[in-house]
């Protein structure tokens, strides 16, 4: 693949600043390794909260979360962070979460789900839905679901798992998530060494999401699996294009539209897993953040701009 020629300048840099802090072999690392660096690369990308925020650490039935609010909101975005099931917690996505409440005037609830390999699945997908039913019962506001990378599977699990158990639910935003696609085909051959994430990463950290065999026909672990997927909320997937994950988005907005449901794909030019911390530095990057604040938005509103 000419990465050379598919991605930009401002997006070379913002890899390469990356590697500085998370390097290539972090697989090799251990677990408490892989935390500390993660950690110091978010930190290094971290902006400054927006001005007019209130910003609480409570409980959510015992799942820690963080409560983003500015204004009187009437509509409540869960979020759910990336980090692959392993790495990542309430800081690693503060600056994220915070700017998503204030551009589209929503209270955001950012979920700290246990992490593997201390608690392998399900524990992440449970605390998911523990956290958003307390959501539900604290602030009685309709939902959007919300997340990135492994953030994303999370949210499609809780809003496969919601129907017929939970009202309210407007939507779900998904940002390049991994939800369980045929690893032998497709964007995991064809971006198998892309940089920032590769496939024997992937493949490591479904190892250690499971501590054993991956689990089938479980859409709590890879919302692909699931054999229904009607009466789903609409749904916008946006994508890295040089990403393995990539074609996990359409094959479940295929999954979507086929029963009936609203489903849409935005794929981003040139981008890589992990681009909404270049969000401040790459065009690119800036441009699809803004595309996803305005998806967030728009479902909040029951507004379907894609027609």
């Amino acid at each position: 693949m000419d990465y050379e020629r598919l991605i930009d300048e401002e997006t070379w840099a913002f890899i390469k600043r990356t590697a500085e802090s998370y390097p290539d072999d972090a697989v090799d690392l251990s677990i408490e390794d892989q935390r500390c660096v993660y950690n110091r690369m978010c930190q290094d990308f971290r902006q400054p909260r927006p001005v007019g925020l209130d910003v609480q650490d409570r409980s959510a039935g015992g799942v820690p979360v963080r409560v983003y609010t500015a204004g009187e909101p009437t509509r409540t975005v869960v979020y759910f962070h990336g980090g692959g099931f392993v790495v990542g917690g309430l800081d690693s996505h503060d600056d994220v979460c915070a700017e998503l409440c204030v551009q589209t005037g929503y209270r955001v609830v950012a979920v700290d789900y246990r992490l593997c390999p201390e608690h392998v699945h399900p524990a992440q997908f449970q605390d998911s839905w523990t956290a958003t039913n307390w959501v539900v019962q604290e602030f009685g506001d309709p939902l959007i679901l919300a997340g990135d990378s492994a953030g994303g599977n999370l949210a499609a699990a809780v809003a496969q798992h919601a129907r017929g158990r939970l009202e309210g639910v407007l939507g779900q935003v998904l940002i390049y998530p991994g939800l369980g696609g045929d690893t032998s085909a497709g964007s995991y051959v064809e971006h198998a060494q892309a940089p920032l994430l590769t496939l024997e990463e992937i493949r490591f950290y479904e190892k250690v999401r499971c501590g054993g065999p991956a689990p089938q026909n479980d859409p709590t672990f890879a919302p692909l699996q699931d054999i229904d997927f009607s009466g789903l909320p609409p749904t916008v997937v946006v994508t890295a294009d040089c990403d393995p994950l990539r074609d996990d988005g359409p094959a479940y907005c295929r999954k979507i539209t086929e029963t009936g449901g609203r489903a849409h794909w935005v794929n981003e030019p040139g981008l890589v897993h992990g681009y909404l911390r270049a969000r401040t530095s790459v065009k690119r990057a800036a441009d699809s953040f803004e595309r996803i604040s305005v998806a967030i938005e728009a479902l909040g509103q029951q507004i379907w701009p894609y027609d």
